[in-house]
């Protein structure tokens, strides 16, 4: 284990855990039903799992594949192809989910802005495009002779024209600025609290209130591209009802798992790096002693750095 500082809350796994949480994977070697799968980590490739996986199980999609940039992490890389060629991976992942979703499934694809089109144009051959999101990814590194990447997008598709969307689940909570009154002196579509004046308002689809997991936050770990736990907390409450299933087919190190079990949904996750499973299993256990989400509070979304307290 590498050695952090005194405050440093990042998740970590020792090798008897890793032993330990690896018991819980599953491996699909034969199709499965939905309540044999459900609230399990698959240790598995992708497509290979789904070729098991139930017909029409999922009510919500969120799919963070690997993006097209030349990376490299635990081991892996990646190399940056045309978008041509990303779109024809994109369009084999979809091929092999599809048919696991439900008629009123809902499904958020992440890009980045380098992605976009082939994102688009891929997602319409399958789905009803609804929106694309753009969300802060306040950390970033700076460049000299070009715009600092600094954003995110998500594409929000449905399978058809019927579909959950809990508006009044994901309501921004911010504060007045100009705080107008009616002609009596109470407020205009704003509340007085004794933490300040605070307005509910319609949920965007540009997200700035989002703060990437870093040393210091109970849910960081060291995957190199962590969503946020708030990020997964907003789709899954605006698209999913309690019960209802969420599926992961990239599930890094378990973020959508977390929030679908803090929130009362139930889960499949799948991710072919076994490390990585087992760091989500290890985060799944801590959701029995702490199911709070940072920067949701209330049943309301706060503000980035909205002090609560």
């Amino acid at each position: 284990m590498k050695q952090r500082a005194p405050r440093n809350r990042t998740i970590e796994l020792t090798p008897e855990e890793i032993a330990a949480y690896s018991k819980r994977l599953e491996t699909l070697d034969q199709c499965v039903c939905c309540d044999e799968i459900a609230n399990t980590t698959i240790w598995q490739d992708m497509q290979e799992a789904c070729r098991h996986l139930p017909k029409g199980f999922a009510d919500l999609l969120f799919l963070d594949p690997p993006y097209n940039l030349n990376k490299a992490f635990n081991g892996k890389k990646f190399k940056k192809g045309s978008q041509e060629r990303y779109a024809a991976m994109l369009d084999t992942w979809l091929e092999s989910l599809v048919p696991l979703l439900k008629p009123t499934a809902s499904v958020y694809i992440c890009s980045d802005w380098n992605a976009c089109g082939a994102v688009q144009v891929v997602a319409d051959k399958y789905f009803t495009i609804r929106n694309r999101i753009t969300w802060e990814r306040e950390k970033g590194r700076g460049a000299k002779a070009n715009w600092k990447n600094c954003s995110e997008d998500i594409w929000f598709c449905t399978v058809s024209q019927e579909y959950t969307f809990n508006v009044d689940a994901v309501k921004l909570k911010r504060r007045v600025i100009a705080p107008y009154t009616k002609e009596n002196g109470e407020p205009k579509d704003w509340q007085r609290e004794h933490k300040g004046d605070f307005r509910l308002t319609a949920p965007p689809n540009l997200w700035t209130d989002l703060t990437v997991p870093f040393w210091s936050m109970p849910e960081n770990t060291d995957h190199p591209t962590q969503k946020p736990e708030k990020l997964l907390a907003k789709i899954i409450l605006a698209s999913t009802n309690k019960g209802d299933m969420v599926l992961d087919p990239f599930l890094g190190s378990g973020t959508t798992s977390v929030v679908a079990k803090k929130l009362g949904r139930r889960y499949v996750g799948i991710e072919q790096d076994k490390t990585f499973c087992c760091l989500a299993e290890k985060r799944l256990a801590l959701v029995e002693t702490d199911k709070s989400i940072q920067g949701y509070h209330d049943g309301v979304f706060w503000e980035r750095n909205t002090k609560l307290k």
